[in-house]
């Protein structure tokens, strides 16, 4: 008589552990479709002149891949006057999204005025996730005693990322 309840016990106990484990099964695979990603940049001059180009090389990093995932860029500029564009050519207007189809590109900005000039460049991928990249140039217009222009120095780059 026992050993028909011991028996009895274990056999739901078995059959409960069993109903417990496969409720939690679903037939669905959990796949990670989004990863995160910075965008870094090798360092930037923090002195323009108007007519100047400044190169920005940039590079995506992504801690993972997803085939699906698509990039975009776009920028605002919010202070100053200047053109920004892609290293194949595209010139981009302010707040319109342009496809991303490299990891490592270059951007170039010329410079349109004297002001001082601040922009954000944008990267965005399709799963919501976004980077930004703060720009800002001061004019240099100092005179060195020669008469020229006046060089940034290291003091004045600025460096986004981990690269230099």
């Amino acid at each position: 008589m026992r050993k028909k309840i011991f028996n009895m016990i274990w056999v739901m106990g078995v059959l409960a552990l069993a109903g417990f484990c496969l409720s939690a099964c679903d037939n669905e695979l959990d796949i990670q479709t989004a990863y995160p990603f910075k965008l870094e940049t090798m360092p930037i001059p923090g002195r323009i002149t108007k007519g100047q180009t400044v190169e920005i090389r940039c590079m995506l990093v992504r801690q993972g891949r997803f085939a699906d995932t698509r990039y975009s860029i776009r920028y605002f500029q919010y202070d100053g006057v200047g053109v920004l564009r892609m290293d194949d050519g595209t010139v981009f207007k302010p707040n319109d999204r342009y496809p991303l189809k490299r990891e490592v590109f270059r951007l170039y900005y010329t410079s349109t005025t004297t002001d001082a000039q601040k922009l954000t460049v944008t990267v965005e991928s399709t799963d919501g996730q976004a980077q930004e990249l703060e720009l800002s140039f001061n004019n240099d217009t100092k005179k060195d005693e020669s008469g020229g222009q006046d060089t940034s120095s290291k003091e004045n780059e600025r460096h986004f990322g981990g690269r230099r």
